[in-house]
């Protein structure tokens, strides 16, 4: 066999092998929004905001995308002389893209108006799609404690299981579809809010699985 045809064949595969390598890399090796693949380990406690942060950045650094400031997208309520947190104010500016590359929203107006999150988007950091309603087990429940608009809920009502602290049956906190559905029951606002749907039965890992979660959080590339 000629020399130059056999070079040429070796040539083509390892280019072949190197485009498909860049195909599975590089986009998310850009990634800036994710969905946690897994919980806390203890419900709705995450020691705070500061404790949900670490917890998006170990997932992003194992995922390869630890050189990124992450933040959970949560917001807090007002409590004595601590002011309220807006979910919002945390994220950075975007563009917010996922695992896959693709857009999630341009900036903080469209991520809270016309986005384009639905389950096959709104990725885990390991670039796979988290189960919704219709899958086994149901986990669309992401916890937020926010307002539609991305700001926080008023003092009162614990709309935040004690500002990310607190993991019993006491509180509860405020959570969005992650597949944009929900009981034909409810109303469809809150069927398909991605950040406000319903309150979660109580701040345990048993009471978030019961509503339809897994105690998943949004990440967001805030640098």
């Amino acid at each position: 066999m000629d020399v130059r045809f056999m070079g040429s064949v070796a040539s083509a595969t390892v280019l072949a092998v190197a485009l498909a390598a860049c195909a599975t890399t590089t986009p998310q090796s850009g990634a800036s929004f994710f969905v946690t693949s897994k919980g806390g380990g203890k419900g709705a406690d995450f020691g705070g905001l500061e404790g949900a942060d670490k917890h998006c950045q170990a997932l992003a650094a194992a995922a390869g995308l630890g050189d990124r400031t992450w933040r959970a997208y949560l917001s807090t309520q007002a409590a004595g002389s601590a002011p309220a947190v807006n979910a919002k104010d945390r994220i950075g500016t975007g563009p917010w893209r996922n695992a896959k590359g693709v857009v999630i929203a341009t900036g903080v107006g469209e991520l809270h108006g016309d986005n384009n999150l639905t389950k096959q988007t709104a990725l885990t950091e390991k670039g796979t799609v988290v189960n919704g309603r219709g899958d086994t087990p149901n986990q669309h429940d992401v916890l937020t404690g926010t307002q539609p608009n991305g700001t926080a809920f008023p003092p009162g009502d614990d709309k935040t299981c004690g500002n990310w602290t607190k993991s019993g049956s006491e509180g509860s906190a405020i959570v969005g579809h992650i597949d944009r559905t929900g009981l034909p029951t409810s109303p469809i606002a809150e069927a398909t809010s991605w950040n406000s749907s319903h309150a979660s039965k109580g701040c345990s890992d048993a009471g978030l699985v019961s509503t339809g979660g897994a105690g998943l959080l949004y990440c967001f590339a805030a640098k």
